[in-house]
C-alpha cells in the first residue's frame, strides 16, 4: 500500500473510532485516542488505555508516563515521530480504572485494523492488558524483555511506563529491556532483506 493511500485509510480509521458508541464510556470521555505516529513505523507501542491528559488532547501518552516513554524511545536513537503509539482502547475509562473485558473486545478491531495499516515489524506491548492480546497465559513478570514471532510480527513484552512510576525499580528494567529493540530491529530486517542472485554466465563455446 502506497503512503498517501495508507495514510488516507488511517484518517479514515480515526474519523471511525470518533463516532464509536459501543461502550458506555464513551458518553463522557472529551477526546477519543487513536493513536499517533508513522504511517510506516517498524515498531508500533500498545499500551492500556488512555488517561486523563489523553484524553483531554486526544493523544496517547502525554502525561508523565509518556514523558518516561519518550525518553525510553530517544535513549534507543528515535522518537515519537519515527514510531506509532496507540492503546488497546481508544477512549479514558472513569477514573483510570483497568479496561473491561467488553471494552477491549469492542476496541479491538480498531487495534487490528491499525496493526494491519501499518505493518510494524515490532509490536511492544506496555503493560499486561496489551501483552495478555499476544502473550496468552503470560506473566509480565516472568517475559518482560522476551520476543516472540507471529505471522510475521515480532512481539516485545515490556512492562507500562506508568508501573515505573510507582515501583522505581523497574524505571532501570525499562530502560534495559528497551536496549535490546535495536539489534533485534536489524536483525529482522536482515532477515528480511533479498537474497542476492549472481548474474548468469554465459557458456563460451569454443567452436
Amino acid at each position: 500500500m502506497r503512503a498517501k493511500e495508507r495514510m488516507s485509510a488511517l484518517t479514515d480509521l480515526y474519523q471511525e473510532i470518533a463516532v464509536c458508541r459501543k461502550c458506555e464510556i464513551a458518553r463522557n470521555r472529551t477526546h477519543t485516542v487513536p493513536g499517533e505516529g508513522a504511517e510506516n513505523a517498524d515498531i508500533m507501542f500498545i499500551g492500556e488505555a488512555p488517561g486523563f491528559n489523553e484524553d483531554q488532547q486526544g493523544r496517547p501518552f502525554v502525561g508523565a508516563a509518556g514523558q518516561f516513554l519518550d525518553e525510553l524511545i530517544k535513549s534507543i536513537g528515535l522518537d515519537r515521530k519515527t514510531v506509532y503509539i496507540t492503546n488497546v482502547i481508544k477512549t479514558r475509562p472513569p477514573d483510570n480504572r483497568d479496561p473491561l473485558p467488553t471494552e477491549i473486545m469492542n476496541c479491538r478491531p480498531y487495534l487490528e485494523k491499525q496493526i494491519q495499516l501499518i505493518s510494524p515489524k515490532i509490536i511492544v506491548t506496555l503493560g499486561r492488558y496489551s501483552m495478555s492480546m499476544f502473550f496468552p497465559g503470560k506473566s509480565i513478570s516472568k517475559i518482560h524483555g522476551t520476543h516472540q514471532t507471529v505471522s510475521g510480527i515480532t512481539y516485545f513484552a515490556m512492562y507500562h511506563p506508568a508501573a515505573a512510576l510507582h515501583q522505581g525499580n523497574l524505571r532501570e528494567t525499562l530502560k534495559q529491556d528497551i536496549k535490546k529493540l535495536p539489534p533485534l530491529l536489524a536483525e529482522l530486517k536482515k532477515q528480511m532483506a533479498p537474497v542476492a542472485t549472481p548474474p548468469e554466465t554465459k557458456q563460451l563455446s569454443m567452436f
